[in-house]
């Protein structure tokens, strides 16, 4: 999908004089600290890029600059993309949000929630009631990631090498090994970050009796000619792959080289969760159409209702993430923010402590990548760079407040 050329962003109502003192902030704070590599960040709105630069470098070691075009590992940027592959089967009326997940997992019909024991001898007893395909969807599922480090059911997920950020297994392995581990609670009772999103890429797969892999390629990225996502990156486009960092005492440290990493092969577990790789360009072209109400140039994905559907806060009883979260890490932690379908929802700006609107749907990446789309301000903003973990720096809310600083002609 063609994207708009760039335009001043005094004509889309922005401040070019504010986006040079971000830009600026991210080179001081940032990149001549040391702390990312390098950054690429697009800004879209009413219709126009508005601001579209690089900085620094993709890969330090052999002094690669960022380009317009590099790929960048987008980890659970995957799971918006995943989550609304899943509700066009929904549209087509295959599959419904209140189904139990037992009725396209019989295997995990007996699941029990955690009481005590360490793995394989667990204590449990018996859900309050059956997980739903909602709660894969908005994190209720009583699932948990191993990185979590919190209780035994996470050290079972860490013996099995379920949910790690080198993948291991299949999906069908995943699904089979997570039939042997309790759940953390009963769905519903809690929200806590979790491998739910690469459930519901196998359920995908499933219902539409294709690889997921293929599903998405045929039905998001080729219609919307997103041809630079996929959960590997080519031979012929290898070139463009960034390195990939971990924060270390302030500056960073090689954590996957380009010129070897696992993502330059097709890996054989193919995570919803956090597995494609992508470039600004491309994630842009999604987010537009989202913000189109579900379809760009003639592409439609979902319809604006459903998309109004999955970015409402599912949380039971309108909670907020602190109120419900398990989590000691989500990619997103603030007050006066929900979860819906696939996206964190903000419910009330003031309750964050910083700019934006109700009705701002977002996520990022566990390399500190990070989108979010608002509606009420036509507003699109894509961040790319490659350091792990996401929670090193708090550049997501500096990136929010300055955003928000260069709109000098607001929607409401």
């Amino acid at each position: 999908m063609l994207a708009p050329s760039p335009a001043p962003p005094e004509s889309a109502g922005m401040s070019k004089a504010a986006f040079d003192r971000l830009e600026d902030h991210l080179k001081r704070r940032y990149i001549d600290a040391g702390r990312f590599p390098g950054t690429r960040l697009v800004v879209y709105r009413r219709g126009k890029i508005v601001h579209s630069t690089v900085q620094g470098f993709a890969d330090v070691e052999r002094k690669a600059p960022v380009r317009d075009d590099t790929i960048f590992r987008i980890y659970s940027m995957t799971k918006p993309i995943t989550s609304v592959a899943f509700m066009m089967l929904l549209e087509e009326g295959r599959v419904a949000l209140d189904e139990p997940v037992h009725q396209y997992i019989p295997e995990w019909k007996n699941l029990g929630v955690f009481q005590a024991g360490i793995a394989p001898a667990f204590l449990t007893r018996p859900p309050s009631r059956p997980m739903l395909i909602v709660d894969l969807l908005r994190h209720t599922s009583g699932l948990t990631y191993a990185f979590q480090q919190r209780s035994n059911v996470d050290a079972a997920y860490r013996e099995m090498k379920i949910g790690e950020v080198e993948k291991a297994g299949t999906l069908q392995s995943m699904i089979d090994d997570l039939a042997k581990i309790p759940l953390e609670f009963s769905p519903g009772e809690a929200w806590n970050y979790s491998v739910s999103t690469d459930v519901i890429g196998y359920l995908v797969g499933k219902i539409s009796g294709k690889p997921f892999e293929q599903f998405l390629k045929e039905r998001i990225f080729n219609p919307l000619g997103m041809n630079d996502t996929d959960f590997f990156v080519p031979p012929e486009k290898a070139h463009r792959l960034a390195a990939c960092y971990s924060a270390d005492k302030g500056g960073i440290t090689l954590q996957d080289d380009p010129a070897t990493s696992s993502f330059l092969s097709p890996p054989s577990f193919i995570s919803g969760g956090g597995g494609l790789c992508s470039t600004a360009a491309d994630y842009l072209t999604f987010c537009r159409a989202l913000l189109n109400g579900g379809e760009l140039g003639g592409v439609r994905l979902i319809g604006p209702k459903t998309l109004a559907l999955m970015t409402s806060n599912h949380l039971p009883g309108g909670r907020d993430l602190p109120e419900m979260s398990r989590s000691l890490f989500s990619e997103a932690s603030y007050n006066g923010i929900g979860f819906g379908l696939g996206f964190s929802v903000t419910m009330n700006p003031a309750q964050t402590l910083i700019p934006g609107s109700a009705g701002e749907y977002a996520w990022g990446g566990a390399a500190t990548t990070s989108f979010w789309v608002d509606p009420a301000e036509e507003l699109i903003t894509v961040f790319m760079t490659q350091v792990l973990p996401s929670s090193a720096y708090p550049v997501r809310r500096e990136l929010r407040t300055m955003v928000y600083a260069a709109i000098s002609d607001s929607n409401l």
